[in-house]
């Protein structure tokens, strides 16, 4: 019996260590049919969940990522990889608020991982861009729509403008966020005073979120958050959407506030649309879609959509999403083209950035790596965010390392490093030795190899990552000298 077991878990093992580099291959559907066969094995391991959730993420099937994350939460509430997936899934379906509220949760279990105190600033971003002209729109009904500032709420509904007058009563007590100085909290100072006037409303407390959790033990658990943002009062200040310079953020390129509201209306309706059936797994239904949208786009004036060229790049984009879930690279590589010409006559770096990412993965699943390589050469100024950074250099490192080319491979490698140690991100500094490692195997410098695979041994430990462990284990016994 002890051997079958111990076959079955180098089964396993096996399977999912073939899952997480299909992974970084960007090979995602590959990856998701390892994870799966992985689970029926180990039905409740949530490594597995997280990985196939990260795959579904990537192909824009935003609610199966939800489901996935939400499994691997099911045994630990607390699993922060899990927290960190659940939160992406939701900001990408569009959920920024909720979105919010699990970053928050996840940075105040491992504040030193930067991901999540960078998902809380384009979550905030986003809902302040989504916003245009605030108001609040909470209802008992279990609306969470809490993060607005006080200066917004120029028309509060009725619950609200009753709780503002308690507000101004005095009380037994200091309120907490008292105790949070505005100094220290910036523009999160009034967050903190609007989310103790909701702890007061009883009918509002006793309300659900979308995922069933009280809205009490939410609310409570960002004021919580908030409180110990004062140990950190010497980090970066958050960003202010009123200060910042005005620059587009929206990554599907929806129509500014100049486009007249028919237009407007229907564009934002339209993108909603698309990203839905995309999302739900109807890529021809997306295909559809967006071609007809942009047959309509196509024939209004400028006057009618000031940013038409940007609106049109975002649809460009969306078919060749489509095409690629398809299987038609050669259109949808067409339709990225189209996208990268576009945003480079409105010089919009973000929607470039996009273009070329989308277009490096087009060629590299079709085996044309070094093409590949050229344009994600090309995205590296543009990035800025030091996980996109250190996922954008494995890539590219990867690709080396594929054609033979190991000084190039090791050196993408050592640059992903060091963009993990900036954000403190466990998983990315392991795959980054391994790169590293193989890059060094490759040349023959056996000492180093070893050196850079027990690193990625102790990360793999400290994430606890059975598979992964089992695989740089492996890999540690050919690299060591007989």
């Amino acid at each position: 019996m002890s051997d079958t077991a111990g076959d079955r878990e180098d089964q396993f093992s096996t399977i999912v260590a073939d899952g997480n580099w299909l992974y970084i291959k960007g090979e995602y559907k590959k990856a998701i049919e390892s994870f799966s066969t992985a689970l029926t094995l180990k039905p409740d391991e949530r490594n597995c969940f997280v990985g196939r959730s990260k795959c579904y993420l990537n192909m824009g099937l935003y609610e199966n990522a939800l489901k996935d994350a939400e499994a691997s939460l099911k045994e630990d509430t607390t699993f922060f990889e899990g927290l960190y997936q659940k939160a992406e899934a939701l900001y990408y379906m569009g959920e920024f608020e909720f979105a919010l509220v699990f970053y928050h949760r996840g940075q105040k279990l491992r504040p030193q991982i930067q991901e999540f105190r960078l998902g809380i600033q384009k979550a905030q971003e986003a809902i302040e861009n989504c916003v245009g002209s605030p108001s609040v729109k909470l209802e008992i009904k279990g609306d969470l729509s809490f993060l607005q500032k006080d200066e917004e709420m120029t028309q509060p509904i009725t619950a609200i403008e009753d709780l503002t007058k308690e507000n101004k009563q005095q009380t037994q007590k200091t309120p907490k966020i008292e105790k949070r100085t505005k100094k220290l909290l910036g523009e999160f100072y009034n967050d903190g005073k609007y989310l103790e006037s909701l702890l007061k409303d009883e009918d509002l407390v006793k309300g659900k979120t979308k995922g069933g959790e009280s809205l009490q033990d939410v609310i409570q658990g960002s004021l919580t958050h908030l409180d110990a943002c004062t140990e950190f009062s010497n980090q970066e200040k958050p960003i202010n959407a009123q200060g910042k310079d005005h620059k587009t953020q929206q990554k599907c390129g929806k129509p500014g506030p100049s486009a007249s509201s028919e237009q407007t209306n229907f564009l934002l309706k339209s993108l909603e649309e698309i990203d839905a059936e995309l999302t739900s797994g109807n890529a021809e239904g997306s295909l559809k879609k967006a071609e007809e949208v942009m047959e309509m786009v196509q024939r209004w004036s400028e006057k009618e959509v000031p940013n038409k060229q940007e609106v049109l790049g975002s649809l460009h984009s969306c078919i060749g999403n489509a095409l690629i879930n398809l299987g038609d690279m050669d259109k949808a590589l067409v339709h990225h083209q189209k996208d990268l010409e576009l945003a480079k006559q409105c010089n919009h770096s973000e929607a470039m950035s996009r273009a070329m990412d989308n277009i490096g993965k087009v060629y590299a699943q079709t085996g044309h790596l070094t093409l590949a390589i050229g344009f994600w050469e090309k995205k590296i100024p543009l990035v800025r965010d030091p996980l996109e950074k250190t996922c954008l250099f494995h890539e590219i490192g990867w690709c080396y390392l594929k054609l033979d080319r190991y000084e190039e491979a090791r050196d993408y490698g050592v640059r992903s490093l060091a963009a993990a140690d900036e954000t403190a991100d466990d998983k990315w500094q392991m795959n980054a030795n391994v790169l590293v490692a193989q890059s060094e195997m490759k040349l023959g410098n056996v000492e180093s190899s070893v050196a850079r695979f027990e690193r990625a041994l102790t990360q793999a430990k400290l994430q606890e990552d059975d598979s992964a462990m089992n695989s740089i284990q492996k890999a540690l016994d050919e690299a060591k000298p007989q």
